[in-house]
């Protein structure tokens, strides 16, 4: 028999009923009753797999299903672009959302932006504001680039010079 109430086992049994000494502090005394104390519920921290050491609170998102991070020949691509702005890959963090998926809040939270670089379509996290394309924006004090991805930009002399032009006024 269940009993949910620890309050009914003195009518169902009629026997005294002790608790032992190293159970006391888990239950509460009210009026020399013992109750079950309400379970604590803990959210879990979410935990990022990223690369980079975010030296510089610089943020940039991809979409990567088939990679841990970054295909190589784009990240040869992204630390060259780096590099031009005089940052490393130690100054970044290069979170691929394909793998980690989370609300945009939830990623502000856990790396504090100043800077986020947002690499396609597929990297928009969910719960953050759409930005122009391809236009540096401020919303709630960070500056946002939404732009495209390395797939498109490999393949078209167009969408690289674009996607450089908005990196020069970083």
């Amino acid at each position: 028999m269940k009993v949910e109430d620890p309050s009914a086992l003195r009518f169902i049994l009629q026997d005294e009923l002790y608790l032992l000494e190293e159970d006391k502090p888990n239950y509460i005394t009210d009026n020399n009753r013992f109750t079950v104390p309400e379970p604590q519920i803990e959210t879990p921290q979410i935990t990022f797999n990223y690369l980079g050491s975010n030296k510089k609170n610089f943020l940039v998102l991809v979409h990567y299903p088939a990679h841990d991070f970054i295909a190589d020949d784009h990240m040869i691509a992204l630390e060259s672009v780096l590099g031009r702005k005089d940052h490393t890959r130690d100054d970044v963090a290069i979170l691929n959302t394909a793998k980690n998926v989370a609300a945009f809040d939830t990623i502000k939270n856990h790396f504090s932006p100043q800077t986020i670089l947002i690499l396609g379509q597929e990297s928009v996290p969910e719960g953050i504001k759409q930005t122009q394309f391809n236009r540096f924006e401020k919303h709630d004090g960070l500056n946002i680039l939404f732009t495209f991805s390395f797939d498109a930009m490999m393949t078209n002399t167009e969408n690289k010079k674009a996607f450089w032009e908005q990196m020069k006024t970083l």
